[in-house]
């Protein structure tokens, strides 16, 4: 395994992008997300670009190695090209498009898996050290959830130590958690800092909407009530509703019906429900409510939209 220490993280910054590209590309055959042997880290690539569509992303650290991309977090739009990498702080219904990528320059991505509660232990024992605010920061002046920034040479070093564990799995159990540490060190020092900060902080608005968007993944099932949610996070209905905008770009029933439809869908392709057994599951009481809602955010009624992707699932697996 190569190993960059680092005190030559300076001297070989120029090379890292394409070092990289290159491992990341090695451990990614497919146009797929992809698990690997870090439980904790999946990879992503793409021969050509995409048409926008539909995910929740959940509270992850995710880096563009090559290639660009657009997010829409509601009326939100975020394009970051590798090599850079964005903070999700919350679980969010976004909208993706991969937008420059060929079979010569894949889009690929690293996707690692951040627990809020490892971030806010970390932040305890950094205390004081507070980051400097980044200029190139988007979002930086709101509690939005989502926010990106370009990757400094440690952290292109820090991500390239934690995807050479891929070479030697004998050391992944032991030395994976401390790569994902230094990752979420990087992040916390450099100028996504004060975001993810904001959101850990127990006497913050941000703070106290993340609070509310975890007990609604939890009851997304059952009736919204703005009042039981407002009382909970100790705030005011209005104030509520507000910094709710604020962090995810949309309303607290928008939310709860994205998180609805996209369960709905995993579990028709993942249990082979029927679209009106999956709509009862997620709280739907109309079968058809549910079918028209449905189309609307995938752009194809359930039964059509589950068998293109079970198609395009097949055409993956066997390419």
């Amino acid at each position: 395994m190569t190993v960059i220490m680092p005190e030559q993280i300076t001297h070989l910054s120029d090379s890292l992008p394409q070092q990289l590209s290159h491992v990341v590309r090695r451990w990614s055959p497919l146009e797929a997300l992809q698990d690997t042997a870090i439980a904790e880290v999946q990879l992503i690539r793409a021969d050509a670009p995409t048409s926008f569509h539909c995910a929740v992303y959940e509270p992850c650290l995710c880096f563009v190695v090559q290639g660009s991309k657009t997010v829409l977090l509601g009326d939100k739009e975020f394009v970051y090209s590798g090599p850079s990498y964005m903070a999700s702080a919350i679980d969010l219904p976004v909208i993706g498009r991969i937008d420059h990528a060929t079979p010569e320059q894949p889009y690929l991505a690293v996707k690692v898996s951040v627990d809020p509660q490892e971030v806010a232990g970390l932040i305890l024992e950094l205390g004081d050290r507070a980051p400097p605010t980044g200029s190139d920061v988007i979002c930086s002046k709101l509690d939005c959830g989502l926010t990106s920034a370009p990757m400094d040479a440690r952290m292109q070093g820090a991500l390239y130590r934690l995807l050479s564990l891929l070479d030697t799995p004998e050391d992944i159990k032991v030395l994976s958690p401390l790569a994902r540490r230094e990752l979420i060190y990087r992040a916390l020092m450099g100028d996504l800092g004060p975001h993810m900060r904001r959101f850990t902080a127990s006497d913050s608005q941000a703070n106290r909407i993340a609070r509310v968007i975890y007990a609604l993944k939890e009851h997304f099932t059952q009736p919204l009530k703005i009042s039981e949610l407002a009382a909970a996070a100790n705030m005011s209905e209005s104030t509520l509703y507000h910094s709710f905008r604020q962090v995810t770009r949309m309303s607290p029933l928008q939310y709860q019906k994205k998180l609805r439809l996209h369960e709905a869908r995993r579990l028709m392709l993942a249990e082979g429900l029927e679209a009106a057994t999956a709509s009862y599951r997620v709280g739907y009481e109309s079968p058809s409510h549910f079918s028209r809602e449905y189309s609307r955010m995938f752009g194809a009624p359930p039964r059509a939209d589950v068998s293109q992707l079970r198609g395009i699932a097949a055409a993956t697996s066997t390419a």
